[in-house]
């Protein structure tokens, strides 16, 4: 049944949850400026925190109202969606030319992030235990690997290796706390509009829940992404649109899949399996691609591939789902 109520909270909530995560982070910088905390730190911590918070508020929410599917489908979509359409369109908009340090350790680990993840979610395969997917013990072990990457990522502001371009806009105190107060606001908001939304969509229309994550949901989150990674791309600022998606898969699954996890046990479905796989495989083809053709660079060609190789995956998730 159409309901066009549904539809339209969906679409204010993803406003809300973008424009919450552009006001948290504009108001949190500023609050960081001032107290003497350098750009390059609120590039690799608030702004990199900020981008990731849509993802993060829809995954508390479906993980505390017990949709894991939701939850799941959300971070895996949005990890596929980061590398072959997000970086499809950029390397095609410009081609990417990429830092040795990314290219032999940031894209590994963001490699060893979902692959880690594969292991843990296995329980049945592995060890033939009843229950598969994430436990609150896994979820731990993910938080532990992100405060890893984090000590990591302040080692390289003290080597002076990264550079965010972070811009910071002078404003009041007041105001720089109200935009926090009111990004806070709306990210809660829009959070809750869109889980419950995908919910009531899935339910009249008779499709998983863990589709609506995977696609309309993961892709409404990862609109941050976007835009920062195109405009970085037509800039051509490779550094900020390459370095800005593995860093967000690498959150995605450490950060928001850990504390997903521990809020609440995400069980891992066969269908999940698959997508699991498909991140896998887009993450090593930016690997392998890194040696093809231009050495270290993300050509046009190979930005097309991701984008036809996004689309291919979205047509046949969604005709596995009409078959069944």
């Amino acid at each position: 049944m159409f309901d066009i109520f549904t539809y339209l909270f969906l679409a204010l909530g993803f406003v809300l949850l973008i424009k919450g995560a552009d006001f948290l982070v504009d108001g949190a910088s500023l609050i960081a400026k001032k107290l003497g905390i350098s750009a390059l730190v609120i590039g690799l911590t608030i702004v990199a925190f900020g981008t990731s918070a849509p993802e993060l508020i829809v995954n508390l929410f479906a993980s505390l109202q017990g949709n894991p599917d939701i939850a799941i489908g959300n971070i895996l979509g949005s990890n596929i969606a980061n590398i072959l359409l997000i970086l499809g369109i950029s390397a095609v908009i410009f081609p990417l030319a990429v830092k040795r340090g990314t290219v032999w350790k940031e894209i590994p680990l963001c490699l060893l992030a979902i692959v880690v993840t594969a292991f843990m979610a296995n329980d049945a395969l592995i060890d033939g235990g009843k229950f598969s997917g994430l436990t609150r013990i896994d979820g731990l072990v993910l938080i532990s690997f992100f405060i890893i990457f984090l000590y990591y990522t302040f080692g390289i502001s003290k080597s002076g290796e990264g550079d965010t371009g972070v811009v910071i806009k002078e404003r009041s105190l007041f105001k720089a706390g109200a935009m926090v107060a009111v990004g806070l606001v709306a990210l809660t908001i829009g959070g809750k509009w869109i889980v419950d939304s995908a919910v009531n969509i899935a339910t009249s229309l008779g499709v998983s829940q863990a589709i609506l994550g995977l696609t309309v949901v993961a892709v409404g989150t990862s609109l941050p992404e976007l835009a920062t990674s195109a405009v970085a791309a037509y800039k051509k600022n490779a550094d900020i649109a390459i370095g800005n998606i593995v860093g967000s898969n690498i959150f995605n699954v450490f950060w928001i899949l850990g504390i997903s996890a521990v809020i609440r046990p995400l069980p891992f479905s066969a269908m999940l399996m698959r997508d699991i796989a498909v991140t896998i495989a887009a993450t090593f083809l930016l690997f392998i691609f890194m040696f093809i053709g231009k050495k270290h660079i993300l050509e046009r060609w190979q930005g097309a591939l991701f984008v036809v190789a996004y689309f291919a995956y979205i047509i046949f998730i969604v005709a596995q789902e009409i078959i069944k």
